[in-house]
């Protein structure tokens, strides 16, 4: 899996850390305080967009009078405390990034959420010696599965996109990766559980854990 590649890329939410479920309860407490009920599908709706679209999709669709800013404040502080306590990293990743650190593989994060709940990811996990480059959804106009978020991970790493290889866990982010020309390994997680087959299709790798993922790349060295 690892043969030619010198840079790795990850996605956070449901890639690198246990946190997909989170936001559906956010949204519907969101959306409680305007009385709106959680519309079925809305989930799928705005996977893969960035921060800044998911804000403007709800102001437009729910006809919210709060800025933009105010909108995404208000997720900031409903997310902060879950992602310092409640989502846990996935199984095996800290070996999988020491291995990688120790074959000289260079690695980013590419995430469509904020920049400050990035942060505070890397903070709550101690995850900052890993990662040379973060690049959030503050730092694009257009999300997954828009390439842009993965083009601008590996300018800044000083990689071709030939060379590096994404670790993505919903499809959105599949073609987005794929769409940069870099190779796609698809994480499994339980959101996404209904996208397997898709996911399976769409990626070059399919594993369950970072465990598996360990000893592919072990074998292959």
């Amino acid at each position: 899996m690892l043969k030619k590649i010198k840079t790795i890329i990850f996605d956070v939410d449901g890639t690198l850390i246990d946190s997909m479920w989170m936001w559906k309860n956010i949204d519907i407490e969101y959306l409680k305080k305007f009385n709106i009920p959680l519309p079925d599908g809305l989930q799928k709706e705005i996977e893969g967009m960035c921060f800044d679209e998911t804000a403007q999709y709800f102001k437009n669709r729910f006809h919210i009078q709060d800025s933009i800013e105010k909108i995404k404040s208000d997720w900031n502080e409903m997310a902060l405390d879950k992602y310092k306590y409640e989502t846990p990293l996935k199984d095996g990743v800290l070996e999988f990034l020491d291995f990688c650190l120790s074959k000289n593989v260079k690695l980013g994060i590419a995430t469509s959420n904020s920049k400050v709940l990035a942060d505070e990811v890397i903070k709550a996990h101690n995850l900052k010696q890993y990662f040379s480059v973060i690049k959030t959804g503050c730092d694009i106009k257009k999300g997954k599965p828009a390439p842009d978020i993965y083009l601008a991970a590996a300018s800044e790493l000083y990689a071709n996109p030939k060379e590096c290889l994404v670790f993505e866990d919903i499809v959105p982010g599949i073609l987005a990766g794929r769409s940069a020309g870099m190779k796609v390994c698809a994480i499994e997680d339980s959101y996404s559980w209904d996208q397997r087959d898709e996911k399976i299709r769409l990626s070059d790798y399919y594993f369950e854990n970072y465990h598996d993922v360990l000893t592919n790349a072990k074998r292959g060295i």
